[in-house]
């Protein structure tokens, strides 16, 4: 069975066990949430015409991905939005470039969703960048780990010209099938 991967905003509870179960598991439980809290959290981004939006990676009708813009991601600075949360891939497909293919999206879902620029913070260096993501500052977070990196992303498309679609440029996949060619980046799992 050949699919196509789509990369879609989330809209109703579908997916919601899927998505708890990975926010829970990588920060509720170390910040001292609740799973029940944290699927409240993950039930309220699930909007077509305000923020919080959730876009999840479709791979032969299985959540495999998701990301969210957000108003507010780090507490300590209400002053930064919007903002790119919880971009996630199940570890199952992670090495196969479906991470390329998740964050290459981030910029045209963005734009269709009335977005002039993005921010994120993270702990990653390197990886942010290959996508246009610049590199802004050092940022406290009072998390782990207590500085990490902020990056902000222009996506007016004022600077460029039209955004291509990085998910139609990957074609098909054989469901079922481990993806050839894949490769693991050395310094990020999430690709």
């Amino acid at each position: 069975m050949t699919e196509d991967i789509r990369i879609v905003p989330l809209t109703d509870g579908r997916y919601i066990d899927i998505m708890t179960e990975w926010m829970y598991d990588w920060w509720g439980r170390k910040e001292n949430y609740s799973r029940g809290a944290v699927e409240r959290a993950l039930a309220h981004s699930l909007n077509t015409d305000r923020l919080p939006r959730t876009y999840g990676m479709l791979l032969c009708g299985r959540l495999t991905g998701m990301y969210q813009f957000t108003y507010s991601d780090l507490f300590v600075r209400p002053d930064i939005y919007p903002w790119l949360a919880n971009v996630y891939l199940d570890p199952a497909y992670r090495g196969r470039g479906l991470g390329r293919l998740l964050l290459g999206s981030v910029k045209q879902n963005a734009r269709a969703a009335g977005l002039d620029e993005l921010f994120l913070f993270t702990a990653h260096r390197g990886l942010y960048e290959k996508f246009g993501w610049e590199f802004a500052g050092e940022i406290e977070t009072f998390l782990e780990p207590h500085v990490q990196r902020l990056y902000r992303l222009d996506t007016s498309g004022r600077a460029e010209g039209p955004a291509a679609d990085p998910v139609s440029k990957a074609g098909k996949l054989v469901c079922d099938v481990p993806l050839k060619g894949s490769e693991k980046g050395a310094e990020h799992d999430l690709i």
